[in-house]
């Protein structure tokens, strides 16, 4: 076999060895128990949001 065809095999092994392990991940993070934070935990500040619109009337048609 040419080196080159010799990279390439290895090179999607490689690949489909991450892959496998990729999906393997992600099962287990998803099989966790995930609970919500407490509502008496969050110290998050209050969200404000201001919306200002000012039209000029002094190029008025």
């Amino acid at each position: 076999m040419n080196r080159s065809k010799i990279v390439a095999i290895l090179t999607g092994a490689i690949s489909v060895i991450l892959a496998i392990a990729y999906l393997i991940l992600v099962q287990l993070l998803d099989y966790r128990d995930m609970k919500p934070a407490p509502i008496s935990q969050v110290d998050s500040p209050p969200a404000i949001a201001i919306s200002c619109w000012q039209v000029d009337k002094s190029t008025q048609i």
